[in-house]
């Protein structure tokens, strides 16, 4: 039992005997994240739904932009439930959506400015778990290190990633990105593969017009699809991609500029590859996409009905391609997941020493800071003066788990007064096999202290395949002291 007003000043000789401020582990139970099932949208009795999400949380409507399949976000049924002309959505790319409405074998999302591209978190219905395809139509806003994480890790366990890019100078919302230097941050500076994974980087070009032709390959879904053949795109001012096909076997260029040898590794418009059990296509200019058609007072082309391309056909039959990538029915070739809590002495009855990496004194049997159960617990800060301690522990993500589940009880007591200022702290992050923070989970202070242990929790999902360090950093101002006490933590995976 804590008494709330008896408030321990730790010492330096009690440090030593490993006392733990009274930080009650939040569990971090990590949500558990369901790969959904997702049969064969092609013709079949009982058919699951083939289900794409639309991104428009990076800026895809800055400037003349309007790269959304409806006003309706997240779900575009709400502006009409059986679409059946482009004009029955608002948006620059709505005739894209409607055509995979009609078909009956679509249901389609947008992920709304403001939010989060993330995988693995089940409070988020946008969450990419949900999910057979991902569409970043011309982003204009970086990606954060937390949601690069997410989306590689969707494809690389079987999801479909559509990238449209424009050219370079495209910086609608001026922020000093364009989408050509996103979708290359992406793909190099992410914490899952920045090994060029997908084997192809995006030009920093302004091509002003042309129309890239197909390669002649009759068996390539894509350019042989269900929604017709594809024979070229239009260029209104978009980029190309260089293929490294040393780095990625899978990569293969589909439409190339009529000055570039079709089937080299220059010059391709259109590329697609893959990515662990995943699918990639990239497409050089988002004027391709775009309906002629949005909200009113942007400046739109109608490069989806170019006479001269087949861009409709392209878009469609990519998506069928990509959305394929995600079917679940049959598992992916990886090997089984076997359910298990990972942490080495996740109670601290080991003591110090044992999995555990913690300044001196934090694990402890000290009784002014006593344990949710059993004798220890890890006492981090509680001195009254200016301090850091640490607590850690590096642990890999099996990547053929679906579910990663961090779960630990933490208590917080402090002499501190104040209702409004967060004088001492404690951070609650993950960090990657070179030190750098991929994310922080959650961030305590001494506004939190409360009687006895509660219990938090967070999902790893996101690190399925990853060695990570999971680190605990209290830090406490000059004067009045605050105690983190944690125990009893997990990471449970199945």
């Amino acid at each position: 039992m804590f008494e709330p007003l008896a408030i321990p000043v730790r010492t330096t000789r009690a440090r030593l005997l490993g006392a733990i401020t009274a930080l009650a582990i939040a569990a971090f139970t990590f949500a558990a994240v369901t790969l959904v099932v997702v049969a064969n949208s092609h013709p079949a009795a009982a058919v699951t739904k083939h289900r794409v999400l639309f991104d428009d949380s990076k800026a895809e409507t800055a400037g003349n932009a309007d790269w959304i399949i409806s006003t309706s976000i997240p779900d575009p049924t709400k502006q009409n439930a059986s679409p059946s002309v482009e004009t029955d959505w608002t948006g620059a790319i709505s005739a894209w959506g409607v055509a995979l409405q009609k078909t009956g074998n679509y249901t389609l999302d947008t992920l709304a400015p403001g939010k989060t591209i993330t995988y693995g978190d089940s409070s988020n219905p946008q969450d990419l778990s949900n999910f057979d395809e991902f569409v970043l139509p011309e982003p204009n806003v970086l990606l954060s290190t937390a949601e690069k994480t997410a989306v590689m890790t969707f494809v690389k366990n079987g999801g479909g990633l559509f990238l449209i890019s424009d050219h370079t100078g495209s910086d609608r919302n001026n922020d000093g990105a364009d989408s050509p230097k996103i979708i290359n941050d992406l793909m190099t500076n992410n914490t899952v593969d920045s090994t060029d994974p997908f084997g192809f980087s995006v030009d920093l070009l302004n091509i002003a017009s042309g129309y890239p032709t197909a390669i002649t390959d009759s068996t390539n879904p894509v350019l042989h699809g269900p929604y017709g053949t594809v024979t070229a795109g239009a260029l209104y001012n978009g980029t190309t991609v260089t293929l490294h096909p040393a780095d990625n076997a899978g990569v293969k260029g589909l439409l190339y500029l009529t000055t570039a040898t079709p089937g080299g590794t220059t010059g391709a418009f259109f590329a697609t590859s893959t990515f662990g059990n995943g699918r990639v296509a990239f497409w050089g200019d988002s004027s391709d996409i775009d309906d002629g058609t949005g909200q009113s007072g942007n400046t739109l082309y109608n490069g989806w009905n170019d006479a001269k391309a087949t861009d409709a056909q392209l878009g469609l039959n990519a998506t069928e391609w990509l959305a394929g990538a995600g079917d679940t029915t049959t598992p992916p070739p990886t090997s089984s997941c076997t359910p298990a809590q990972l942490l080495t002495n996740p109670g601290f009855e080991s003591g110090s020493g044992a999995g555990w990496t913690a300044t001196s004194g934090v694990i402890s049997t000290s009784s002014s800071e006593p344990p949710r159960t059993g004798a220890y617990d890890a006492w981090l800060n509680g001195y009254g003066t200016a301090n850091t301690d640490t607590l850690s522990q590096t642990v890999t993500v099996p990547a053929a788990c679906s579910t990663a589940s961090l779960s630990f009880w933490l208590h917080i007591d402090t002499a501190e007064t104040s209702t409004s200022t967060a004088y001492d702290t404690l951070k609650v992050q993950v960090l990657g096999s070179s030190g750098t923070v991929l994310s922080t989970l959650a961030t305590f202070s001494n506004l939190n202290a409360a009687t006895g242990y509660q219990q938090h929790s967070y999902s790893l999902a996101a690190y399925a395949g990853q060695a990570v360090t999971l680190k605990f950093t209290g830090t406490e101002g000059s004067q009045l002291q605050t105690s983190f006490v944690l125990d009893d933590t997990a990471l449970n995976v199945s």
